[in-house]
């Protein structure tokens, strides 16, 4: 059975607000790797962050360790 994509779960609200807002985020995996943009999209694995140089990278939501939006 495959898991459903569950939007009252409040970090997923939270996540599609950021990317409704078009805010810039700090996210800070667990390997200690921080990265800065924005967020695209999401789903229930994974994001996709678009940096300041237009690179995309899908980042998979187990790896990270804290999300903030960077004033």
């Amino acid at each position: 059975m495959i898991a459903e994509f569950d939007t009252s779960l409040p970090s997923t609200r939270q996540l599609q607000s950021l990317i409704k807002q078009a805010k810039p985020i700090e996210l800070k995996l667990l390997t200690g790797d921080i990265l800065t943009g924005k967020v695209m999209w999401q789903d229930q694995y994974s994001m996709c962050l678009l940096d300041e140089s237009s690179q995309q990278t899908i980042i998979w939501k187990q790896a990270i360790a804290y999300i903030k939006s960077k004033n």
